[in-house]
Order: structure tokens, then sequence, then C-alpha cells
């Protein structure tokens, strides 16, 4: 099964009690692809500048297709921020979209028959011009943020009629929705067109509604946390990647989803182990399957 991932291919600069680093790799989709590796073939689209490093598309190249990310002549995105004590709270110092403020995804001709859609937090307008590109996949996935909702929220209710699984978080659902209950919210959220809702919390894990079944799962407590960034989208990865592995399309019963929660709460509680996706990259079987076994100890009475 091949996945399909449109989103930012970025540098990050990080700033936390303990270090600071330097314009290290980030963005959406790189978080995503390093994710998803070896559960399906992943397949990155997204825009650099003549700046970035070929180690850096090396690196995702050894875990992701990385034929539909373009190299132009300009700067690469750049975020930069500065993470409180408690590594939750944080500021953002700079955004530079560079190149990025002039993406327009190019599906290549033979990805458009990908399986497997996950649409990353970028304009609702470019979300939907790749949707018009794809042939069909079995399930589409959505990121968004609260600028968006903001500013284009009647485009992007246009494109959740087409969406099948929604990911936000708290906040958002409750902008989107202007329901408090996050329960309210998700059903506000399915009657626009998700069949599916997650809501991330963070630090307090993440909550599943379905079409018939609720999940709470919990994040894994973690020994030493050293930079959060990119977790969200790593438990994408994860979630996208379980899904994919399994062969799953939008009529699958919840079962398979609830899954794909704990499968993606477990790959994402290694990215803050290391800063950009060094925590990922040191995952095994072995790592995996202990903090699997962890995790569902911890949902058991």
């Amino acid at each position: 099964m091949s996945i399909v991932v449109v989103g930012s291919v970025a540098y990050d600069t990080v700033e936390t009690p303990r270090e600071r680093r330097e314009r290290q790799l980030g963005g959406s989709a790189s978080f995503f692809a390093v994710a998803a590796r070896g559960r399906g073939t992943v397949r990155c689209v997204g825009v650099v500048g003549d700046d970035f490093r070929d180690e850096d598309l090396d690196l995702l190249g050894r875990h992701a297709d990385i034929a539909g990310i373009r190299r132009v002549p300009g700067r690469s995105f750049h975020w930069s921020g500065r993470y409180h004590a408690d590594l939750i709270e944080r500021d953002t110092l700079a955004t530079e979209l560079g190149v990025f403020a002039d993406f327009q995804p190019d599906i290549p001709a033979d990805w458009r028959d990908a399986e497997y859609l996950f649409l990353a937090n970028i304009h609702p307008a470019l979300q939907a011009g790749v949707l018009d590109l794809m042939r069909g996949p079995r399930l589409v996935a959505l990121d968004t943020m609260n600028l968006w909702i903001e500013t284009t929220g009647d485009l992007l209710r246009d494109i959740l009629r087409r969406v099948d699984v929604l990911l936000v978080n708290e906040s958002e659902a409750r902008l989107l929705t202007g329901e408090r209950s996050l329960a309210r919210a998700a059903a506000a959220i399915r009657e626009m067109g998700p069949a599916r809702v997650v809501v991330k919390k963070g630090e307090h894990g993440a909550l599943f509604f379905g079409r018939d079944s609720t999940l709470a799962v919990p994040a894994l407590v973690l020994d030493d946390v050293v930079d959060p960034t990119g977790a969200g989208d790593c438990f994408a990865g994860g979630f996208m990647g379980s899904l994919a592995e399994a062969g799953v399309g939008r009529d699958a019963p919840d079962a398979a989803f609830r899954q794909a929660m704990i499968d993606g709460t477990v790959t994402a509680s290694f990215c803050p182990e290391g800063f950009s996706v060094e925590g990922l990259l040191k995952v095994d079987d072995a790592a995996y399957a202990a903090r699997l076994r962890e995790l569902r100890g911890m949902m058991t009475p």
C-alpha cells in the first residue's frame, strides 16, 4: 500500500531549557514520512529551497520516496521557537515561509492512484487541489489549524465533505464547531463529512470518535523529554501507517481505527526523546514492542 503525504519540508530552530538547535530538519511531511516508514510506501510531496542540505534530503530519501519534493531557488521554510521550562508551552519566535509561500503541490502522475492520502496542515485551497488530482484513494485524512478555520472556514468545510478522517487539537475542534464539549464538537464535525475524528490532546493523549465507538488513549509517560516538536505529525504518521499496513479502507469497522490510535500514540512517543527525527530513528522492533506493551498496560484495569 502507498501513502502520499503533502505538507511542509522545513528547517526548525528550537530552543529548550537544555539546548538550542539551529536549522534542524523539520516540517509536517518530514516527521510524518519518518514516522510512517516501514508500514507502506511513503511518498512525500513538498518544496525546499536551494539552501536545503543534501544530507537532509538523503535522510528523507532513505525512508520515503522523495520524487515529489521540488527544490527551487530561494530559502526553505523556517520556523523558530522557544520552549518553556515545562516543555509544553512554547513561543514562536519566527515563521519564514520562504519558497513554501508559493508552494503548489504537484502529484506525480504515477502517484495519483495511491491508496492513502494525508493532507498535512497547509492552506485548504492547496488541500483541495491535491484532492482533485487523486484518483479515488481508499482513505483520506486531513490536518488543519486555527488560522485556516478562522480565515478560510467555508473552504475548509467544503473540503471536509470529501475527507474520511479529521485530525485536530482541542481548541481547533471547538473553534470549528462552536461547541465546548469535545463529544458534541466531534459529532458536529462528523456531520460535516469525516466519519472519524481524532482530537489530539498533547501530553494528555488523544481521543477517537468513530462511527459507533469512542476511545481515549493516554500519552505514554516519558523519563526524559528533549524536544516535543513534530510529535503530532509523528502521531499522524503512525496512525496512517497502521491503517495502510492493515489495508484498511473508509468502510472498515472502528476496530482497525482504534488499533491505529494505539500505533500512532506509540510512534509519537519516541519523537520527544530527541531533537528533530533523532528519537524516531532510534526505534527498533524490540523498543516498539516494549512501548506497545507499556501503553496497553496503562489502558488495562
